[in-house]
């Protein structure tokens, strides 16, 4: 398998290294070396990529700013020289989260990591339930909860929070394995957060209400908010 990657990264000394190291695997071949964000996303919304080599922080967008914008995200390596983005690496799912400067076994690895979850990867399918409701185990028991008093869905780390009409439920669970399971009523519109369509009050900009509760909506998923949406 060959992975189509590119590298975004504003130091010009860690892309002439990273550079090299793409060009001596013979699983990779690099479309683009781009040291600003807002130059990756052209590349991205004009090709088909599989793997970025990501840095943090850059002028402009940073690398989480890329990721914000993008309809679909391939995988991604994070580069940098600092330990803190670990966290906010898991909340974006990236494939491996590498610190410069980058020895060539710690690249192989990812490398390696990268074509096992690439080799894995499959397009989610709606999923079909047609009892529309699901369980779900805490404090030792199971819960039954019907789709249709599902508000919204709150991602906490290990865990989310199932917001209902009457209670909150906190679940050891991920985000994705929620999404494979729930109905097409519902819709991932940030990285933290899923929402039933139906519950939505108003949208005004970046912004979206459920009962009370104010929630984000992020660039890459609101063309698809919009779409789902019956709107004039």
């Amino acid at each position: 398998m060959i992975l189509k990657c590119i590298i975004v990264d504003d130091e010009l000394m860690a892309r002439k290294s990273l550079q090299r190291l793409c060009e001596q695997h013979e699983s990779l071949a690099l479309v683009a070396v781009c040291e600003q964000a807002d130059e990756a996303l052209r590349v991205l919304t004009e090709q088909e990529i599989d793997l970025i080599w990501l840095d943090v922080e850059m002028p402009g967008l940073s690398g989480f700013d890329l990721l914000e914008r993008l309809p679909t995200t391939p995988l991604v390596v994070l580069t940098t020289t600092k330990t803190e983005y670990a966290f906010d690496a898991f909340q974006y799912q990236v494939a491996d989260y590498l610190k410069k400067p980058i020895a060539l076994p710690r690249f192989n690895l990812a490398v390696e990591k990268v074509l096992d979850l690439s080799d894995h990867r499959k397009p989610v399918q709606p999923p079909i339930n047609p009892r529309r409701e699901i369980y779900v185990k805490t404090d030792g028991r199971y819960i039954r909860i019907p789709y249709e008093t599902i508000s919204y869905i709150e991602n906490m780390g290990d865990y989310v929070k199932i917001i209902t009409n009457t209670q909150a439920v906190v679940v050891y669970t991920t985000m994705k394995s929620l999404e494979e399971k729930l109905g097409r009523e519902f819709l991932r519109v940030h990285r933290s957060y899923i929402v039933h369509l139906d519950k939505i009050v108003d949208i005004e900009e970046n912004n979206l209400l459920i009962a009370n509760k104010v929630i984000p909506i992020s660039r890459a998923n609101k063309a698809e908010l919009m779409n789902r949406l019956n709107v004039l």
